[in-house]
């Protein structure tokens, strides 16, 4: 707006007409007190007390006597970007991790893996693929309703008995 009055010489109503925006709202002059001071404290209490939300730092100005609507204050919060810091993430292993070797012959590594899906009754059903990664061969397809733990331990004891035991199982992180 300020571009097309000064370098185009235009009216301000002719710019304001330009990008659709009323006139009086481009005029429109903000009467609010300056909160300069306000804005320091908080940001001071907010370092002291990094734990704290907003409302818990409303009590804490409210003792320094300064009396505040919590709307404003919320609103001084958010335009200062102060959140309360999040705690540090489960740990996890560091390091480079080794990538996974390709199997050179049968039986070195089988995959392991859950489908899921849903009959035209809406009743579900989960199935457990394992395959052998080098040669591309299925090696089991077990379909139930649900599969438990001792399912799955009981059918892999059977694939074991008839194909050897493998190297490694891989699986993905699903549920």
């Amino acid at each position: 707006m300020t571009w097309a009055i000064e370098e185009k010489c235009c009216s301000q109503r002719r710019a304001c007409g330009l990008v659709r925006l009323d006139p009086k709202t481009y005029r429109y002059v903000s009467r609010r007190p300056d909160d300069t001071a306000l804005r320091g404290r908080l940001k001071e209490l907010a370092q002291q007390r990094r734990r704290f939300g907003y409302r818990r730092l409303h009590i804490l100005l409210r003792r320094e006597g300064i009396e505040l609507n919590h709307k404003k204050l919320f609103r001084l919060y958010r335009e200062e970007r102060l959140t309360v810091r999040k705690r540090g993430g489960r740990k996890r292993a560091l390091g480079m991790r080794a990538p996974m070797t390709l199997p050179q012959g049968p039986n070195q590594r089988w995959s392991l893996d859950f489908v899921a899906d849903m009959l035209a009754d809406g009743r579900r059903f989960r199935v457990m693929v394992v395959v052998d990664d080098f040669s591309r061969e299925c090696l089991a397809l077990v379909v139930d309703a649900s599969l438990s733990g001792r399912r799955v331990a009981r059918e892999l004891d059977a694939l074991v008995e008839t194909r050897g035991r493998p190297l490694m199982i891989v699986s993905d992180k699903g549920t």
